[in-house]
């Protein structure tokens, strides 16, 4: 393709990542187009809620600990994403004995709410009065845990439980309308033919809900649980149905608010570091390789504009990257190994003028043998973030995954945009017959 062409296209990406990248600030703050895709944070910068629970594992077998703390894991990790967390982590860990579980909630500042939601077993069950119990159950309205008896009918028989809301009477305000399976629905109207009459009552984690009265037998599995529920109350319990119940108890280690100020401090810190980074880094550029070097540093520039683009839009066909301190430092020694292949190609095209070749010849000569080079440099940089992103855990993946892509960029900015702006560069046949002896003088 030829190197207009191409400097066209270039030209329509940095344009395009310009506009995604501006800020609503001041004039533009109006303008619809602007910021649609805002930087996604994660729980150190945008705060939020981070949560450490133990699991009690007294009552499971030893050999089958470990598969409970991955059946929690997974309940808990279902859980957060039926509640809509973005790029929540949850995450196990084993201290000796100890078996914990480490949830951590972006942009989720109630505390309570987060507790409330990973951190009930929600053991569903339906149970029925006592013979003994019944008459005086009936009558007092005392309903509890030791006066009722299991009918086998608990949370592994639903299907499906949302949040409806009632429109009169005591039945008004948000209710949860429940499902079963079709194993359940025969022993949901089992259960209510026999107790026609009578309350049913209905325990979460061994707390009483509901207990109403059986009017007639209920035949095609659907119920609804009605209580002082407010709807996000209701919303709760309808997640926790759907995702199913601990398979173990937990308990509370840890529950830590990370607040915006501490987050809004660590992103201008690290907008610090980076701009002092490329600052630096465009300086020496400048300083060894003269109006080679000005050509990097436009090259890092529009580097840096696609870079985080990628990172806002996860390029349309992925999930937008979430930003933690872990990865702006991948991001930032990104810049460091963008600027890395320019160098290579530099100092290639060093030895080809030293060699007698000039213009084209010495250009192409160059990129050609530091191809090589800067190809096995980020190829063992993407296997080493790889082996991060698929072994490590939620910190060192941020790190992992933004290091990737900034190395992938990078190849890009360096193969693609560097050699087509050398190529068109004015003066180009004067500037070949120097040998880079001063790189200041151009």
């Amino acid at each position: 393709m030829k190197p207009r062409i191409v400097l066209w296209l270039i030209m329509v990406l940095t344009l395009l990542a310009v506009w995604i990248n501006l800020p609503p600030l001041g004039v533009l703050s109006g303008i619809p187009f602007i910021n649609k895709f805002p930087v996604k944070l994660g729980l150190d910068l945008e705060g939020g809620t981070e949560l450490v629970l133990r699991t009690k594992m007294e009552s499971v077998a030893r050999e089958d600990r470990d598969t409970a703390l991955e059946s929690a894991r997974q309940v808990i990790e279902k859980r957060v994403n039926l509640y809509g967390v973005s790029e929540a982590v949850v995450q196990s860990s084993k201290l000796g004995e100890e078996r914990r579980i480490l949830v951590e909630l972006p942009g989720v500042k109630d505390v309570s709410t987060a507790v409330n939601l990973v951190g009930q077993t929600a053991q569903l069950e339906f149970r029925e009065l006592l013979a003994t119990a019944s008459a005086e159950a009936t009558s007092s309205a005392v309903i509890t845990f030791e006066n009722t008896v299991s009918t086998g009918l608990t949370g592994k028989d639903l299907k499906k439980a949302q949040v409806t809301f009632g429109s009169s009477g005591t039945k008004a305000g948000p209710q949860v309308a429940i499902e079963f399976t079709a194993e359940g629905s025969e022993k949901f109207a089992a259960v209510t033919k026999r107790n026609i009459g009578r309350p049913l009552a209905i325990f979460l984690d061994s707390q009483p809900v509901e207990a109403p009265t059986v009017q007639q037998e209920i035949i095609g599995g659907s119920a609804v649980i009605t209580g002082s529920f407010t709807a996000e109350q209701a919303k709760n319990l309808s997640i926790q149905l759907n995702a199913g119940a601990l398979p173990v108890s937990i308990e509370i280690l840890q529950q830590r608010l990370i607040g915006a100020t501490l987050g809004r401090e660590s992103i201008q810190k690290s907008l610090m570091a980076g701009i002092i980074g490329i600052a630096l880094v465009m300086v020496y550029m400048v300083a060894f390789y003269g109006l080679y070097g000005l050509i990097a540093d436009l090259a890092l520039i529009i580097y840096t504009l696609l870079v985080l683009a990628v990172f806002r839009t996860g390029l349309f066909i992925m999930p937008p990257i979430t930003l933690t301190l872990a990865g702006i430092a991948g991001f930032i020694l990104s810049i460091g190994m963008a600027v890395d292949a320019n160098i290579l190609t530099f100092e290639r095209m060093k030895e080809e003028f030293r060699s007698g070749k000039t213009g084209r010849k010495a250009l192409e000569a160059g990129f050609s043998r530091a191809w090589t080079s800067i190809r096995d440099s980020n190829v063992s940089s993407m296997i080493t973030a790889g082996i991060l992103l698929v072994f490590g855990t939620s910190v060192v993946r941020g790190f992992a995954v933004t290091l990737l892509i900034g190395v992938l960029v990078s190849m890009f900015s360096a193969i693609i945009i560097t050699r087509t702006l050398l190529r068109l560069l004015p003066r180009f046949k004067i500037i070949a017959k120097q040998e880079f002896q001063a790189p200041l003088k151009i």
